[in-house]
């Protein structure tokens, strides 16, 4: 009896070791994480400014660069850096010994042919006095019909070398002015109002003006009024117009924002790192003159803006899910990817990068498919986005709503399954 009763505890014993096992094997189980931990963002109200970045220079509104039509050695310089200037006033003087001995001689040519002229003329004369004796000489039959032919010869050259010499003197009237137009070139003087902001010569410098005028000076006309030329890339450019209102900020005075308004934005292209851009002008008043010719304008476009609107984070939108997270996705979720865009849609981006809706690619010009933690489970959901500031996307139709956790990233046992950006091409474009 006794061996019976220690066998049964020995039994009992046993089966609670057995039990006591299977009970912890099945708590383990049950309280096991997770092999994918999601990364979440919630759903929230926000304030959403669309807007366009750019740099460009400060120049003055109208630039003009004074140079010298003659070549010569600089004589004399009457203005400088800085320098208010009005138009018409001497800056520049080049040495004008050369072109007033130029001048000198053209004077003596016209002079010369002046003189020529009135030979010229008493010949003519003589030779009519000659030609009149002849006639009457031929008239009476005292000279013969070649002397008389020989005089009307004499009277037409003559009458021809008055018309040479006339047109010597043109000839060196026209010589002379030249010469006097080049004598007054060496006086160079400004054409507008305004202030010199660059000086490219010094006292003594030659300046040779065969090819090309050489610039001696840079002048502004009026530094109250400036503009910003800046490049805007062609897939923004579609979304400014003229008479927007900007703001920019200089490196000079950190913290400052001044302002401008686009005045025209310019039809040449220009391509840069293969990158198509189009020059927009901004007007920028400078009435306390702290903004100087040629510093960098980092400018900000607003062009649309929204308030109090459901935002969802642009990382939802590029997240794409890896294949143990679509493996584990709840069934039910499929339908709910389903959200066509309304209107007309059209790819975005061109074919760069495939995806299908489980893999957060996008239906639509304006439609994407997110990520929204509902318990436990990541389900697929399609929404339509609007107006984005680059951080995050305005909701205009879906199943979320505001206090959603939305999935921006996952981890499968502990090493992150998000491809990178430079994988997606179109991660770039949100």
């Amino acid at each position: 009896m006794k061996r019976i009763v220690k066998r049964l505890v020995w039994i009992v014993a046993l089966l609670g070791i057995v039990g006591a096992g299977a009970f912890y094997w099945r708590y383990t189980e049950a309280h096991k994480p997770s092999p994918l931990q999601y990364t979440t963002v919630k759903i929230e109200k926000k304030r959403i400014v669309g807007k366009v970045t750019a740099s460009g220079t400060l120049q003055a509104t109208v630039t003009v660069q004074v140079g010298t039509q003659v070549s010569g050695r600089v004589q004399k310089l009457f203005a400088d850096f800085n320098s208010p200037v009005k138009k018409g006033q001497l800056v520049a003087k080049i040495d004008p010994q050369l072109f007033q001995a130029a001048s000198a001689q053209a004077h003596a040519n016209y002079v010369s042919a002046q003189a020529g002229l009135v030979k010229a003329q008493a010949q003519s004369r003589d030779a009519e006095i000659q030609y009149n004796r002849a006639k009457a000489l031929n008239e009476q039959n005292l000279a013969s019909d070649a002397d008389l032919q020989t005089a009307i010869t004499s009277l037409a050259v003559s009458k021809a070398g008055v018309d040479v010499a006339k047109a010597s003197i043109e000839q060196a009237a026209a010589s002379l002015n030249q010469a006097n137009v080049n004598l007054s070139y060496t006086n160079i003087t400004s054409p507008i109002d305004g202030t010199v902001i660059s000086r490219n010569v010094d006292v003594g410098q030659t300046v040779a003006a065969s090819l090309s005028a050489p610039v001696i000076f840079t002048i502004a006309e009026d530094l109250r009024k400036m503009q910003v030329n800046t490049n805007v890339a062609e897939g923004d450019v579609g979304r400014l117009q003229a008479q927007m209102p900007t703001f920019f900020t200089v490196d000079a005075f950190p913290g400052q924002r001044f302002k401008g308004i686009i005045s025209s934005i310019r039809n040449a292209a220009q391509t840069l790192q293969n990158v198509v851009t189009y020059d927009a002008v901004i007007d920028v008043d400078n009435n306390d003159l702290k903004l100087r010719p040629g510093m960098t304008a980092n400018v900000t476009i607003i062009y649309e803006q929204k308030d109090d609107v459901v935002a969802i984070p642009n990382a939802a939108l590029r997240f794409r899910a890896p294949p143990e997270m679509t493996a584990s996705a709840s069934p039910s979720s499929a339908g709910s990817a389903a959200l066509a865009p309304s209107g007309s849609s059209r790819r975005r981006g061109g074919g760069g990068g495939g995806g299908g809706a489980n893999q957060g690619g996008e239906t639509g010009s304006d439609a994407r498919v997110v990520w929204v933690l509902r318990g436990v489970t990541a389900q697929q959901v399609s929404v339509k986005v609007g107006l984005s500031d680059g951080s995050y996307s305005e909701v205009v139709d879906g199943d979320v709503k505001e206090g959603d956790l939305v999935v921006t990233d996952v981890t499968v046992s502990g090493k992150s399954a998000t491809p990178s950006p430079a994988g997606n091409p179109r991660a770039l474009r949100l």
